[in-house]
């Protein structure tokens, strides 16, 4: 959760989904559930969705989200199969994509902090210095 700088309210969220979001068509539409409430309140939502597509999910969460808000299908590119997406809360909701697959460095995205104002976050340098703090040990378990 992304707060004002007084602290008293929330104004934007960031969702990194794991593969328990995507396990079952009842995790999918919980997750659905969560972005569209965040929506309606006014939150800005940043999903970054790294897991591909699979039997419940076949565009990608982007696709979920994007069907769900325009009526129209979302088709997911067979190269760059993992999406990035920002959602602003503005009337209509304007979303921000940013299609990317295994092997690309993560864009910077936007993250808006009003529905005219906005950050850049960025990824990749947040990735890899998360990274570098991770042991060997855990390493060389998830890399091959």
């Amino acid at each position: 959760m992304i707060y004002h700088a007084t602290g008293d309210r929330i104004v934007a969220l960031i969702e990194i989904l794991s593969p328990g979001n995507k396990h079952s068509q009842y995790t999918i539409d919980d997750f659905l559930d969560q972005v569209m409430a965040a929506l309606r309140i006014g939150y800005h939502v940043l999903v970054i969705d790294l897991i591909p597509p699979g039997r419940c999910d076949p565009h990608g969460m982007h696709g979920i989200i994007w069907e769900y808000l325009t009526n129209e299908p979302w088709q997911a590119r067979a190269d760059r199969p993992l999406t990035l997406a920002f959602y602003c809360a503005r009337k209509p909701i304007t979303a921000y994509v940013e299609p990317i697959s295994v092997g690309h460095t993560l864009p910077d995205m936007p993250l808006f902090l009003t529905p005219d104002h906005y950050v850049y976050v960025p990824l990749e340098r947040t990735y890899m210095a998360a990274w570098r703090g991770v042991p060997q040990r855990w390493r060389r378990v998830i890399e091959p």
